[in-house]
């Protein structure tokens, strides 16, 4: 690549800033853990976390950077072809439970665009819910067989105005009090005992929530060596992100902050996941009437809502699943019926098992008294899931660090042997414990759902290396 088409590492930033960060993790972050008082926790989970993982994976693209950049092929490389497929696996399972909560979030969205409130949806019966929710996936699961993905572009630019109306709602919020001084926002308090949070059960095992909304930046490994100078270049963007992450959090934070009070999202369960479900909208919807322009903002939010939701849904059934199968050297863990293609190249054998795993989960959840709840459970499921395949990333590195000599990055994250395999371990403990931490809840049905699904994925993943070696034993 010629110098003068080398990315600068302030694009290096925006990129990854856009594929990271969204504005449901402000949300998240904001509910979970008191409201302000998650500043605290989002600073300490970006300077003990974020920074060393983006730089991790700085290194790692760096060093296998004609691999293709993938999590699969950096444990191949550095641990062979057997845990590169577990971590192929790995990554596809935690799509499971994301995609089960797909059809649910773009049926909320489309709901708040209709009816423009949280009562209609919340109030349906659950089982008609889950059932209009397995009918979209099942539906989009025939589109991806079909070989189309129609929702690719409208993924990009859904992916886009999200970002965008996040951005948005920061610079409107603040400006709101000056513009609109008697709207009633609540008054905001920044002493200690407001936030310094209490370091309690609830907020141990709300971690998953955080270390789910900074992950993800390993999407952008692929483009490490295309950075004028990497090795000062690709730190400073990763640097960049951190400070872009970090102030977007606080200054999101702040702005709900001014709008919703956390004694009232914590006065009862149903509240709490009324404002899990439904906080977003409200946001916008309160941001609206500040300005006197209605349920404007809040129309348009739900709209990049739904193209969002339900093209996301087809790249989470149809993506993954290619990154596990279409790895050769993998494909001697997998029983054949697997890799079975139809006419348009879709594996149809794959679809028909994630149908079958994401919509066992989203039958299950038809016994869950009311919507909200549904997806304030598939949050925290998600959160428990989803960042185990960043354990894959920390394994890698360490094994990277394991074998310098013969890799020899151009950029490294620290040059010192010790201190790099320490923020190694470090970044995978922290993981796994928020992770494990994670799956417990006060209610049974979400704890036992918490623990169950990763369970059964870890086990199909295992199981599946032995059929495909007695189907070999048997040929």
């Amino acid at each position: 690549m010629q110098e003068n088409k080398k990315i600068k590492w302030q694009m290096l930033a925006l990129m990854a800033f856009s594929t990271v960060w969204g504005f449901g993790n402000v949300l998240n972050g904001f509910v979970y853990f008191n409201g302000v008082q998650v500043i605290f926790s989002w600073v300490l989970m970006f300077v003990l976390y974020f920074v060393p993982y983006a730089l991790m994976v700085g290194e790692l693209g760096s060093a296998f950077k004609n691999s293709g950049g993938g999590v699969s092929s950096w444990i191949h490389e550095t641990m062979g072809p057997k845990l590169a497929y577990y971590a192929g696996w790995t990554y596809w399972a935690c799509h499971i439970t994301y995609i089960a909560s797909k059809g649910s979030g773009g049926l909320k969205a489309l709901s708040w665009a209709i009816f423009r409130n949280a009562e209609t949806y919340d109030t349906f019966p659950t089982i008609y819910v889950q059932l209009a929710t397995l009918a979209i996936f099942l539906l989009f699961s025939y589109i991806a067989s079909r070989g189309l993905n129609p929702l690719k572009k409208l993924t990009t630019i859904a992916g886009t105005s999200a970002f965008i109306m996040s951005i948005l709602y920061i610079i409107l919020m603040f400006a709101a009090p000056k513009i609109n001084p008697h709207a009633g926002y609540v008054d905001l308090k920044f002493t200690k005992d407001a936030l310094i949070p209490s370091f309690n059960l609830k907020y141990f095992t709300s971690l998953s929530i955080l270390v789910f909304a900074v992950g993800g930046c390993e999407k952008i490994s692929p483009y490490v060596n295309k950075v004028e100078n990497p090795s000062k270049g690709f730190p400073k963007g990763m640097i960049a992100l951190a400070i872009m992450v970090v102030i977007c959090a606080v200054l999101g934070t702040v702005s709900m902050g001014l709008m919703f009070d956390p004694t009232v999202i914590n006065g009862s369960e149903e509240s709490f996941s009324s404002y899990v479900s439904n906080g977003s909208y409200w946001a916008f919807q309160k941001l609206g009437n500040y300005y006197h322009i209605g349920d404007s903002l809040l129309v348009i939010y739900a709209i990049t809502n739904i193209i969002g939701q339900l093209s996301v849904l087809v790249l989470s059934i149809d993506a993954p699943l290619r990154i596990l199968l279409d790895n050769e050297d993998s494909r001697q863990f997998i029983p054949s019926a697997l890799l079975k293609k139809n006419k348009y190249g879709a594996y149809v054998n794959g679809i028909k098992l994630v149908a079958v795993l994401s919509g066992s989960i989203i039958l299950v959840q038809s016994v869950v008294p009311g919507a909200a709840a549904v997806l304030k459970q598939l949050t925290k499921l998600n959160s428990v899931c989803m960042p185990l395949r960043y354990l894959w990333v920390f394994v890698a590195y360490i094994a990277l660090r394991n074998k310098l000599e013969k890799f020899n990055p151009e950029y490294k994250f620290v040059k010192n042997q010790a201190l790099a395999k320490f923020f190694g371990w470090w970044c995978f403990g922290v993981t796994l414990i928020s992770c494990v931490l994670g799956m417990y809840d006060p209610d049974p049905f979400t704890l036992m759902l918490n623990v169950i699904t990763p369970i059964v994925l870890t086990l199909l993943g295992i199981i599946l290396p032995e059929i495909a070696k007695r189907e070999r034993m048997n040929k």
